[in-house]
């Protein structure tokens, strides 16, 4: 099994005053060469945004964009409805980018911070017609079992959202001292693990709150939750 840590505080760290924007790979100004990609994850973004503050229209293109509100409102618009949609904490997002989209993403609140995740993945077909979808998952279907929010539109997998790519992108919420054994969908992947909160163990090293560990090389590994913690999982192809 071949596993790199990722500290939360060596994660590239940018203030732009209304938005606070830690970096798991190179974006934007931060570049570290050994931080690109781990395998098909292009990007892991984790975002504080200032109150009624946001992204302005944007283009994209050729990417599969997931995006998990943590705490607070989420408001996006793009030029495939025009019209502005909130997503909520407990909702995930998904848009592929394909031939080209434009959207804006900004916190629908005048008074709280937006907290989220949001996720890149290169994707297996190129030039696809764009699309949009957000669900909403039950918080009581991860306890202390593997929920999965998004897969591939290839595959049959009935409750989560599709995106194009061979990956898999699930939660767990583990009570303090239970154990579970993550079993990879394909030997040719690997799983970037990063604890939400919490504080959990994997391959005899402790991982704090967003703290993250990318494992390849192997079919399954052992996470054992040291205090109660939220841990998300992105498996993707190694190779692509």
């Amino acid at each position: 099994m071949k596993t790199i840590i990722h500290t939360a505080n060596s994660r590239g760290f940018a203030s732009h005053g209304w938005l606070q924007a830690n970096h798991s790979f190179s974006f934007a100004n931060y570049h570290n060469p050994e931080k690109v990609h781990f395998g098909a994850l292009r990007v892991l973004n984790d975002d504080v945004i200032a109150p009624k503050m946001g992204f302005g229209t944007h283009p994209h293109d050729n990417m599969e964009i997931i995006t998990i509100p943590l705490k607070g409102v989420l408001k996006h618009k793009d030029n495939m409805s025009d019209e502005w949609l909130s997503v909520l904490p407990g909702e995930v997002q998904v848009m592929s980018a394909g031939t080209g989209v434009q959207h804006s993403e900004i916190n629908g609140s005048a008074d709280e911070h937006l907290s989220l995740f949001q996720i890149w993945v290169y994707p297996n077909k190129q030039q696809v017609a764009p699309h949009y979808d957000q669900k909403v998952f039950d918080v009581n279907g991860r306890k202390n079992k593997l929920q999965t929010l998004v897969s591939s539109i290839d595959e049959n997998h009935e409750g989560s959202l599709k995106i194009h790519q061979d990956a898999v992108i699930s939660r767990i919420d583990l009570d303090k001292n239970t154990a579970f054994e993550y079993k990879f969908k394909s030997k040719n992947h690997g799983v970037y693990a990063m604890t939400i909160s919490g504080k959990v163990q994997i391959d005899n090293t402790i991982l704090g709150s967003r703290d993250a560990a990318g494992i390849s090389e192997t079919e399954a590994f052992t996470i054992k939750a040291e205090e109660d913690a939220s841990v998300l999982f992105i498996e993707v192809p190694m190779e692509f």
